[in-house]
């Protein structure tokens, strides 16, 4: 019973498995087609027949790619650091310092991620027009650097590490900021780390605020990149635009793929529970 309950595990897992990577393989597949009547098939062909590089060129010859590519490695990197610097202060102040009114302010954080972006896209919009950042990277950075979302998963590991480790520093003559630095910081890689990867991976493939913030083509980001490489009715070529996805997906995959089992041991150790 058990050899026939742990088959049967596989086998969906295996499906889910296949679900999942199926949409990436055809991209692949797409961007190196010689064809663009290929991807119109179904149902879909994985086919390594007609295989050509042609259409990585054909996307920088088309729109200013490797601009938008470094626009958004620009953005992506300043925001996960930032959000680290941010969200493990505020985190470690919300789950180890006393202070008047931290549960209501906690709990100010915990109720802005029922606010979607969309409501506030306008005030931030007039707020960062103002100021004359829009236009500029700046206005991609600025609205990103806290999370909410980020505080309360690192919160909720700091509640989870032992307080005698800080006692036992405390006896040593170490302040918080010295605690926080040596003792707690490096107890928090795995959660420091998949922070790093959702937050990386949300800025890289956000779409709706540099299309709000940004006018110059220029200061554009990958997602908008590929917005304008499949033209304004959707005329582009198929295998134009798989090769640009491609090019984008592969930089978060490797991330992710190095650095996947920090999240496993984040969610084991700590995170996600009250």
């Amino acid at each position: 019973m058990r050899v026939l309950s742990r088959t049967a595990t596989f086998l969906v897992l295996g499906i889910a498995a296949l679900a999942i990577t199926a949409p990436f393989l055809w991209i692949f597949r797409g961007a190196f087609s010689g064809s663009d009547a290929e991807l119109y098939r179904l149902p879909p062909t994985f086919s390594v027949d007609n295989l050509t590089a042609d259409n990585f060129g054909k996307v920088t010859d088309q729109v200013p790619y490797y601009r938008f590519f470094l626009n958004s490695i620009v953005v992506s990197t300043t925001i996960t650091v930032a959000q680290l610097l941010t969200c493990s202060t505020a985190a470690y102040a919300f789950a180890r310092l006393n202070f008047r009114g931290k549960g209501v302010l906690f709990a100010v954080v915990i109720g802005s991620l029922m606010i979607p972006i969309q409501v506030t896209i306008v005030p931030l919009f007039l707020v960062l027009s103002k100021l004359g950042l829009t236009n500029t990277l700046w206005a991609l950075i600025l609205p990103g650097i806290f999370s909410a979302f980020g505080i309360f998963l690192l919160r909720q590991h700091f509640l989870a590490l032992p307080k005698e480790l800080e006692e036992a520093a405390r006896i040593d003559g170490a302040g918080h900021l010295r605690t926080f630095l040596r003792v707690i910081l490096p107890l928090s890689g795995p959660s420091l780390a998949t922070l790093g990867i959702l937050c990386f991976t949300y800025w890289w493939n956000d779409l709706l605020l540099p299309l709000v913030m940004i006018s110059d083509t220029e200061k554009q980001t990958l997602p908008v990149g590929l917005v304008l490489l499949a033209g304004r009715f959707s005329t582009g070529s198929l295998g134009t635009i798989a090769a640009g996805i491609a090019m984008a997906i592969v930089p978060v995959l490797v991330v992710f793929v190095a650095a996947q089992r920090y999240i496993v041991q984040s969610i084991a150790s700590s995170g996600l529970k009250l």
